[in-house]
């Protein structure tokens, strides 16, 4: 059966932690290697803010960047280590749920996702590059 994008995002919510933007910033503060990854297009990216020290890779992208098996050229070697923290965004959440179950899947053994991506971030007050 098709699935829909909300539906999709709901099971990535079942089998992936999310945290508040206070946790992510009490986590990133502890864990200063912690990566932090945008998944929205470059087109869509920081149209509310990044948030300082993210990268933006998209969750089309993402996969590619993080597989092993790939030649080099296409990974992205932040991603080469499994046990590395990583924190996942978007503007509200839904994509960075996918990008963060979609890592999980992949072997990702510490990822969750911003609970409402960085515009609840910006909302909790906390600072963005625009």
């Amino acid at each position: 059966m098709a699935k829909t994008f909300r539906q999709m995002v709901a099971e990535a919510k079942e089998n992936v932690p999310g945290v508040s933007s206070a946790a992510a910033k009490e986590k990133m503060k502890e864990n200063p290697d912690t990566l932090v990854i945008d998944v929205q297009d470059a087109a869509d990216s920081g149209a509310c803010g990044l948030i300082p020290s993210s990268v933006n890779i998209t969750l089309g992208m993402l996969p590619i960047r993080a597989d092993l098996e790939l030649p080099e050229s296409f990974r992205d070697a932040r991603l080469s280590d499994r046990s590395r923290s990583v924190l996942i965004t978007c503007g509200a959440g839904g994509q960075a749920a996918l990008g963060a179950y979609l890592l999980k899947q992949m072997g990702f053994t510490d990822v969750a996702y911003i609970e409402g991506g960085t515009t609840a971030w910006k909302n909790a007050g906390f600072e963005v590059e625009l």
